[in-house]
C-alpha cells in the first residue's frame, strides 16, 4: 500500500519559514519524480517543485529563490524548505510521486503565512 504523509504545515508570520516532509512508504522512491503542489482557496492545485530521481529541480517562478526541494532516497522523504514566506503563499500542500502515467498524492498539509 502506497502513503505518502506529509508533516511540518502551519502558521507563520510573513518573512518566516517552514520546512515540510513527506514520509514515503509502498513505493520505490528513488526511482519517481518527487513534487510539492499546493491548491490555495478557490484556486486550481499548482506544481511548485519538483525533483527528478537523478536530483535536477524545477520551480515554479513564484517560489523561484525562496523554496529548495531535495530528497533524501535513503530514508525515502522529501522536503520542502521554504523561506521568505508571503501570504500569497498560503494553501494546502501536497506530496506527489510520478512514474510514467502512475501518481500518488498525500492527503496535504496547511500552511498558512499571516500575522
Amino acid at each position: 500500500q502506497v502513503q505518502l504523509v506529509e508533516s511540518g504545515g502551519g502558521l507563520v508570520q510573513p518573512g518566516g519559514s517552514l520546512r515540510l516532509s513527506c514520509a514515503a512508504s509502498g513505493i520505490i522512491f528513488r526511482r519517481y519524480v518527487m513534487g510539492w503542489y499546493r491548491q490555495a482557496p478557490g484556486k486550481q492545485r499548482e506544481l511548485i517543485a519538483a525533483i527528478a530521481s537523478g536530483d535536477s529541480t524545477t520551480y515554479a517562478d513564484s517560489v523561484k529563490g525562496r523554496f529548495t526541494i531535495s530528497r533524501d532516497n535513503a530514508k525515502d522523504t522529501l522536503s520542502l524548505e521554504m523561506n521568505s514566506l508571503k501570504p500569497e503563499d498560503t494553501a494546502v500542500y501536497y506530496c506527489n510521486a510520478k512514474l510514467g502515467f502512475v501518481g500518488y498524492w498525500g492527503k496535504g498539509t496547511q500552511v498558512t503565512v499571516s500575522s
